[in-house]
């Protein structure tokens, strides 16, 4: 079963979202810099399964600029973390969801 957890740094005023599997590696991770909340990264680890796959470091290359990069290991210890709380699933969703659509409009504004 998956768990969604969101950290604050307060140092830097970022925001990471995660949701984990049952060993607690990140299938999708969102970050969100400073108090704009701007997002910099939203990628999920079945894209990028799907991309390492096909062997195209090109297409890669090009998530990783559009999306970020994706936490990789476990997030383990997160629970003894201060500015670290377990959160909804739909709480999780509706920041995944706004910073995709960020960083899609910044790509399409790019190529314009």
């Amino acid at each position: 079963m998956a768990t969604w957890i969101r950290t604050y740094d307060d140092e830097s005023e970022n925001r990471s979202y995660f949701e984990l599997d049952d060993e607690e590696w990140a299938l999708r991770h969102i970050d969100l810099q400073g108090l704009p909340r701007q997002p910099v990264t939203a990628a999920s680890l079945a894209e990028v399964i799907e991309i390492r796959d096909r062997g195209d470091l090109a297409a890669m290359a090009a998530y990783e600029r559009r999306y970020g990069v994706l936490a990789e290991g476990a997030v383990r210890g997160w629970r003894e973390t201060d500015g670290a709380a377990e959160i909804t699933r739909q709480e999780f969703e509706s920041t995944w969801a706004a910073a995709r659509e960020t960083l899609d409009a910044d790509r399409t504004e790019e190529t314009t």
